[in-house]
């Protein structure tokens, strides 16, 4: 019994050393710690003897406290409470001097007082350790590592000190069977009608796979982020024009290639909005291909026989490629839905993707000369209505093309009188949804822009711009909460320059790229899609010539 009383005696000095902080804390107007002792008193579990002991020595402390500080410092919450409770604990004849003459003191035995001392001691050391830990988790510093909740389709964040680390990515493949339906070749299309040949592949649709890692942190008052995106395909990468995008090598021995696509920073805040400095997607028609459903799937196959790292989707076929560019932008704070965004962009060549005509001789000029900076702009604007979701978007680019040259039956010469072409293009689209209804219309214009990718086939061998246009429309319908179903229609359209004639030299080039698309996707777990689409793909020659093809794709795309 004697050693359990020992036991509780520590237990109380230990608990009062823990309290002691957060009783000094609040402005109580009683001592909590007298408050226990009188109630351990009145349930027997302290003796009279022992409770005067101990509310002797927490008196004395009080004292020593008191006397240490200023006497003209006023008293604190804490003394004031203290100095009723020992007058209440008089009034109910209850305290130090209790059942003893006045004036005698009593100590308690040795040996109970320093073991309880040392309780006390460890208690209080344990407990000034758990509450740094628990300030350090709480404010996400020092060597702590936590793990943000999880979000489908968000990546895994980590917290590690100040900084959030998140990774996400996607894997993709796909069975591609092409089968093209005949056809005369046509210089720039994207059908595979005149192969003559069907061909099955294994590949990446639209997407290839992905892995991006994400930097974020707040210093000083700024939200600054560092985003690395690495976009590996699954099959044999081939050394060509477009690097890892070129027509892939289905060689024994091969290897993919990796697509370091986003390379870049930001920083700023809600107040003076966002600077970006790196790679990342460009402003005029990203919206148009982040809003194409074949993302998710194949589209157009562009290669069947020998896959690059990606289909083309709807690439050329409704909208020009918006490309991964180096660039240097600014972007506004979103104000009542409506945001901007400006940038200076590394120029692109003018590039012959038609390639020569019969006599060797381009179908367009080139350029490799650039004394300005390309410049492209967006403005986004996006509302709820009651169950509709509505977003409208409008960008443009500029470029000056200089020292344009092209290839004059085998001979490389500049492009006459006019050596230079201001491009000059303009997009706009939009995205509404209601329940499970979704929309997305988009139409864009170009002077010199060309078809496809940026700047092909956009000037003539003369020196003049070649106009082009191109939309695409497609609804989405959500049959039930897994499995949606979608249909497009898509056109890119590009117009011969002023002056240039039908006659035998644009005759071959491209006029028109069609197809389309219907692709059902099973929404199958949180990370897992299940994909089965069809596409028909055209190509149009100014002089009458097409080419067409089929595409039955199935596959699935992962995200995490």
């Amino acid at each position: 019994m004697a050693s359990r009383k020992k036991v509780l005696v520590a237990t109380v000095m230990a608990a009062s050393v823990v309290s002691l902080p957060y009783t000094l804390a609040r402005n109580a107007m009683a001592d909590d710690y007298s408050d226990l002792l009188d109630v351990l008193r009145a349930k027997g579990s302290l003796t009279q003897h022992e409770y005067s002991t101990l509310l002797g020595k927490h008196m004395r402390h009080v004292a020593a406290e008191q006397d240490a500080a200023p006497r003209a410092v006023r008293p604190t919450a804490h003394s004031r409470a203290t100095q009723q409770t020992a007058s209440r604990t008089a009034a109910h004849g209850m305290g130090v001097s209790n059942g003893y003459e006045p004036g005698i003191r009593f100590e308690a035995a040795p040996e109970v007082a320093s073991r309880a001392e040392d309780a006390a001691t460890r208690a209080e050391a344990s407990a000034r350790s758990a509450q740094q830990a628990l300030d350090a988790m709480n404010s996400n510093q020092g060597g702590f590592v936590r793990v943000a909740k999880y979000v489908p389709g968000k990546g895994l964040t980590f917290k590690a000190g100040p900084v959030d680390i998140n990774l996400s990515g996607f894997v993709n493949g796909f069975y591609t069977f092409n089968s093209p339906s005949g056809g005369t070749a046509v210089a720039g299309g994207v059908s595979t009608g005149s192969t003559g040949f069907d061909s099955s592949a294994v590949r990446n649709g639209l997407l290839p796979a992905g892995l991006m890692l994400k930097l974020s942190t707040k210093q000083q008052g700024w939200d600054i982020d560092a985003v690395l995106g690495m976009y590996p395909g699954t099959n044999n990468a081939k050394v060509g024009t477009f690097n890892a995008n070129s027509g892939g090598s289905p060689v024994g021995l091969g290897t993919p290639g990796i697509d370091f696509r986003q390379i870049y920073i930001t920083f700023g805040n809600s107040d003076v909005g966002t600077f970006k400095v790196g790679r990342d997607l460009g402003l005029f028609g990203g919206d148009a291909i982040m809003s194409d459903a074949t993302l998710l799937s194949v589209g157009a196959t562009g290669s069947n026989s020998s896959p690059a790292n990606t289909s083309l989707g709807r690439i050329g076929v409704g909208y020009v490629y918006a490309d991964w560019i180096p660039q240097i932008t600014y972007t506004t704070p979103k104000i009542a839905g409506v945001q901007a965004s400006v940038g200076i962009f590394q120029p692109l060549d003018e590039f012959q993707y038609a390639g020569s005509n019969a006599d060797s001789s381009s179908y367009s000029a080139s350029s490799t000369q650039h004394s300005s900076p390309m410049i492209q702009g967006r403005v986004t604007y996006e509302t709820t209505l009651g169950e509709v979701k509505a977003k409208i978007w409008a960008s443009f680019l500029i470029q000056h093309q200089q020292n344009l040259q092209y290839i004059d039956n085998g001979t490389t010469t500049s492009t006459g009188t006019h050596h230079a072409a201001m491009v000059e293009a303009a997009d706009i689209g939009t995205k509404i949804s209601y329940k499970g209804f979704e929309g997305v219309a988009y139409y864009y214009r170009g002077s010199g822009l060309g078809t496809t990718g940026l700047f092909f086939d956009g000037v003539a061998s003369n020196g003049r711009k070649r106009d082009s246009e191109g939309y695409y429309v497609q609804g989405a319908y959500n049959v039930t909460e897994r499995l949606k179903l979608v249909g497009s229609y898509g056109v890119s359209n590009l117009y011969l320059a002023s002056g240039e004639a039908q006659t035998v030299d644009p005759a071959y080039l491209v006029r028109r790229n069609q197809s389309i698309i219907g692709a059902a996707y099973y929404h199958m777990t949180d990370w897992l899609n299940l994909v089965a689409e069809y596409a028909h793909t055209s190509s149009v020659a100014h002089n009458g010539g097409s080419e067409k093809d089929n595409t039955a794709s199935a596959g699935v795309i992962l995200f995490f």
